[in-house]
Formats: C-alpha cells, sequence, structure tokens
C-alpha cells in the first residue's frame, strides 16, 4: 500500500506554466478582445483566482506568454543553428529558414502573435516585452550575420533587411496558401543572404 497521498497539488511552477499556455491558447482561439482572467482560467481549468495569485494581472499574464512564446522560438532557432554545424553561412542561413517550417511557421503562433501586436500598441507592460523579444531576435541574428561576415561594419542594417524578409514570408507561410512553398522561400533567403553587401 502506497503512503502517497489520494491527491496531489500541482507545483507551483506548473500552475503558473499552465495558465501561460492557456493564455497562449486564448490568445490564438480568441483574439486579444476574447481574452481575459474568466478565459484563461476557463482554458487552464482553474479558478479566476488562481491567474491573480501567480500574476499582477491579466497584462502581466498576458506579457509573461509572450515572453514565453518568444523563449519557444528562440530555442528553435537555437537548434537549427546547432544542426548547421560550425560553417557561419549555413548557421545564418539555418537561422533564417525555420522561420518558414514549424514550430515557428504556423496558424497557431501567427493567431497568438497577431494579439500579441494588437496588445502591444495599448499595454506597456506588453510592449516593453514585445520589444525584448524583438530585441533578442534581431541581436541574434546580428550576432551570426557578424561571424559570416565579420568586415562588416555594422550589422544592424543588413540584420534589419533580413528580418523583414523573414517577416514577410513567414507571414505568408502561416496565414496557409501561400503562393510560394517553403522551400521557395528558403531560396529567398539565401539568395537576399548572398546579395547582402560586404
Amino acid at each position: 500500500m502506497s503512503n502517497q497521498p489520494a491527491f496531489s497539488r500541482a507545483d507551483p511552477d506548473e500552475r503558473r506554466q499552465s495558465l501561460i499556455e492557456a493564455c497562449a491558447r486564448v490568445l490564438a482561439e480568441k483574439g486579444a478582445a476574447g481574452v481575459s482572467v474568466r478565459t484563461i482560467c476557463t482554458e487552464a481549468g482553474v479558478s479566476p483566482g488562481l491567474l491573480r495569485h501567480y500574476f499582477g494581472g491579466i497584462s502581466e499574464a498576458i506579457a509573461e506568454t509572450y515572453r514565453w512564446t518568444g523563449a519557444r522560438i528562440d530555442a528553435a532557432l537555437e537548434q537549427a543553428v546547432a544542426q548547421a554545424g560550425p560553417d557561419p553561412r549555413a548557421r545564418l542561413l539555418a537561422y533564417l529558414t525555420a522561420n518558414f517550417r514549424p514550430p515557428i511557421a504556423s496558424p497557431d503562433l501567427l493567431a497568438s502573435y497577431v494579439a500579441l501586436w494588437s496588445l502591444s500598441r495599448s499595454d506597456p507592460l506588453v510592449a516593453a516585452v514585445r520589444a525584448e523579444v524583438y530585441g533578442q531576435f534581431r541581436e541574434g541574428l546580428e550576432r551570426l550575420v557578424r561571424d559570416w561576415r565579420p568586415g562588416l561594419a555594422d550589422p544592424r542594417l543588413p540584420a534589419i533587411a533580413l528580418t523583414a524578409l523573414i517577416d514577410g514570408l513567414w507571414l505568408e507561410l502561416s496565414l496557409g496558401n501561400a503562393p510560394f512553398s517553403p522551400e521557395e522561400a528558403e531560396a529567398l533567403a539565401e539568395h537576399w543572404l548572398d546579395a547582402l553587401p560586404g
């Protein structure tokens, strides 16, 4: 006979994480207008008071969801770069092209991001996390550009140009029925990369 209790409480970190993941699902399914303490807690299967136990309010929960979403993207990008091997061009190309495949190119991620972008216009906390997440993405890209082209005086503008290309292609692929395939998006990214001055 086990001495384990008949039930166990979820670890606080697990509860907090389940609220973040529930918030991401609500943002993807209902958009910015549909996110609330009640909808997040219903999605997570907990009472509405629990969100305020783990977060200062809905704004903080959304901001942490944005940060978590950005971390998931970073992890996918880091994995792609690690798998590319030591060649600087291959690593940079892997960083670019990982954006055109799941888990990054996905309708759910796009739906969450549209809601998060919308909220960043009216919520300073969400806006601050958006700047943080975007900054980390661009810093990673700048670092890879610098490794590939060490003679470049300033990798900032090439990174911005590549980010704009990635964002446009990612958006079309994530919306579905894009007039191009992920492979064609990858070929475009490679062409742009090789056309960069420096």
